[in-house]
């Protein structure tokens, strides 16, 4: 069973991911930060957008929708490649891709069911400004780029709703698991 578990940033789905007992997750970012170390794909990255630093690329595209663009057109069929190579090669069957972008890289199309993680607002930001990594300004652009939480739950198969605690969360994955054996 292979699992596209989705979610706006700070919804709490890569800690989420990482509860589903007995699947192997394949977290997209690190697949990207990883793909930057690579000196062809450094390269590309430094000619178009003059720095490789993660933060500073972060600042560049989101505040920049073709520059973006351009990052994903570049990123997302070699994230795609490693994505379906790790898939490929499981021994477990189980896997649970966690992707931000599932819907919109397509990586949907990989997955047997779609999982998408809701969230309020208010608990997003919070855990967002909590984490440090960004301004409330860098928040806002953030969300407003990546699918809406609306359209995101037109795709989901399943829904885990992480206003609720932890023990809720699991019930949650439970279900699913058991629901999709």
């Amino acid at each position: 069973m292979i699992i596209g578990l989705t979610g706006s940033i700070g919804s709490g789905k890569t800690a989420i991911a990482k509860m589903f007992s007995g699947y192997k997750v394949v977290d997209a970012d690190k697949i990207g930060h990883g793909l930057l170390n690579k000196k062809e794909i450094k390269s590309k990255i430094i000619k178009e957008f003059k720095t490789i630093n993660r933060k500073k690329l972060s600042l560049i595209v989101f505040n920049n929708k073709s520059k973006l663009k351009k990052l994903n057109k570049i990123m997302w069929p070699l994230i795609t490649r490693e994505i379906k190579s790790i898939i490929k090669n499981n021994k477990k069957k189980n896997v649970v891709i966690d992707a931000a972008v599932l819907i919109e890289s397509g990586w949907d199309k990989l997955v047997d069911k779609v999982v998408v993680v809701k969230v309020s607002r208010k608990n997003q930001i919070k855990r967002l400004i909590k984490s440090k990594k960004y301004d409330i300004k860098l928040i806002n652009k953030i969300i407003k780029l990546q699918l809406s939480q609306e359209k995101r739950l037109k795709y989901a198969d399943y829904v885990i709703d992480n206003n609720k605690s932890l023990k809720n969360i699991e019930k949650q994955i439970i279900k699913i698991t058991i629901n999709t054996k």
